[in-house]
């Protein structure tokens, strides 16, 4: 669109601002500038600010979707009842499973599915439940059967008991989008464009209300939008406002009246025709695939849990196994992790739980790996300096021997494991050796657990533990009542 600087004093006073800004800032420098100098910083400032008012806004690619063939789709449900099938073998008795098991028949079903599904969205008053009437009473409904359209809640909407998140949810079981707008993007609008085409869902972005505006600001707003979305991009008017009608008669007296326009919405019911024809099987098999793919995820998630409930007794099992060795023979800070920390049984016991099959020997250099990472992340200095610093809360713990070392042991002990776990639910295949590690994404794993485990409410809570485990009771009595007379 053209940019029509409509407030030249404001424009003005900005500028103006602005040079002061830079008078007040370059102070005495400025002064040697002299006089072409300031004129130059005044243009300067004023192109920057024309700059910045012209700059293209960012763009997104066509809406058009790729559709998949059935195989494809074929292949993502048997990811899916793979999913099922372990989670069915681990857990026989789970109670998603008669849930699990349903959804994946009615997938099986959808691959034949001959009705297009059509979602109608958009935020609130753009016209969504005027458009779905006008579509069934103009007739056009009656030659495409195949087209099922379905109006979702307003998004964008902050007061509202259904999120944004469960109407994009509702909007991702449909084959095709009509996304409506009323007049030129907003960046949240354009962010759910970009998730639609990330969801690789075909969607026709509805500019409606166009006849609200003037015939160069109608064209020049059309233009604008398919220059940032190229394709898939129609103009409506579902509602026209009325027109004031005048008729001149013979005898010179003029009669005048209000006249309802039509609905104009040929731009898109021929852009629905042409998706139908063009694309409709292979939509739905993409539409298959996308639920097939979140059937999998929802399945992967309750393996997840069941694994994970079995492996959060191994690795404290190990923690306090690192603890008591470390606290028994106290070593320097730096070489905890290669002592204790990280144990290679833990990881072959942890792998076994994720289908990760690994010998002894691999299961070395995964803690090898994850040592040498933890050590070059830092991670060991700065928890066993956290860890002091809640020691030195009570000084009589504190001194109480290798303390420091076998809390850290048991933290960093902890760490490894919890990291391994959310490893291992990212993959789909069994590991071949420890070389297969992927170093970057196993890097990332670590740093954001040790992020999630170092509040201090939770270091407090493992001290604690680590304190009455390590230390003889009677020793905690008479090191409590000590601490109490000297405090």
């Amino acid at each position: 669109m053209v940019v029509k600087l409509e407030r030249p004093i404001l424009v003005g006073g900005l500028g103006l601002s602005f040079s002061l800004w830079i008078l007040q800032s370059w102070q005495d420098s400025i002064v040697q500038v002299g006089e072409f100098g300031l004129l130059s910083t005044l243009a300067v400032g004023g192109g920057l600010w024309l700059w910045q008012q012209n700059r293209p806004k960012a763009s997104l690619e066509s809406l058009d979707c790729t559709p998949v063939d059935r195989a494809t789709a074929e292949s993502a449900i048997a990811e899916a009842e793979a999913v099922i099938n372990q989670l069915a073998q681990e857990a026989e008795n789970h109670t998603s499973l008669n849930t699990l098991r349903e959804k994946l028949t009615y997938l099986s079903l959808e691959l034949d599915r001959q009705e297009i599904k059509v979602a109608v969205t958009g935020g609130k008053a753009v016209g969504k439940s005027s458009l779905i009437q006008v579509l069934n009473s103009s007739g056009w409904q009656e030659k495409q059967p195949k087209l099922h359209l379905q109006e979702t809640a307003p998004l964008f909407q902050e007061t509202t008991d259904k999120p944004d998140a469960a109407i994009l949810a509702e909007v991702a079981k449909s084959d095709v989008v009509l996304f409506l707008i009323n007049g030129d993007l907003t960046e949240t609008e354009h962010q759910t464009l970009q998730k639609f085409k990330a969801a690789n869902q075909s969607t026709i972005l509805v500019f409606n209300k166009q006849d609200q505006y003037l015939a160069d600001e109608r064209a020049s707003l059309l233009l604008a939008l398919q220059q940032r979305i190229p394709g898939n991009v129609v103009a409506t008017a579902v509602s026209p406002v009325p027109i004031k009608v005048r008729k001149h008669e013979a005898d010179g007296s003029v009669q005048e009246w209000m006249e309802q326009p039509a609905p104009d919405i040929t731009q898109l019911t021929q852009q629905l025709n042409a998706v139908s024809a063009q694309q409709g099987q292979k939509l739905v098999w993409t539409t298959t695939m996308r639920k097939a793919v979140a059937l999998k995820a929802e399945a992967k998630n309750w393996l997840n849990q069941i694994r994970c409930d079995r492996a959060t007794p191994i690795i404290e099992q190990y923690q306090w196994i690192a603890a008591a060795t470390a606290f028994a023979n106290p070593v320097p800070a730096l070489d905890i992790l290669a002592t204790a920390a990280i144990n290679a049984q833990m990881v072959v016991d942890l792998g076994n739980i994720y289908q990760q099959k690994l010998s002894l020997e691999q299961a070395k250099t995964v803690a090898g790996t994850m040592g040498s990472l933890m050590l070059k992340l830092g991670l060991v200095e700065i928890s066993t300096k956290a860890v002091s610093t809640v020691l030195k809360s009570n000084a009589i713990t504190f001194v109480a021997g290798g303390l420091v070392q076998g809390v850290s042991a048991a933290y960093l002990t902890r760490i490894a494991g919890l990291s391994l776990v959310a490893y291992f639910e990212q993959q789909e295949i069994a590991l071949n050796s420890g070389n297969a590690l992927n170093l970057d994404t196993l890097r990332q794993t670590l740093q954001k657990v040790f992020q999630q485990n170092q509040q201090m409410a939770f270091l407090q809570g493992f001290v604690n533990q680590g304190v009455k485990r390590l230390l003889p009771q009677t020793q905690q009595v008479v090191l409590a009542g000590v601490d109490q007379v000297i405090s």
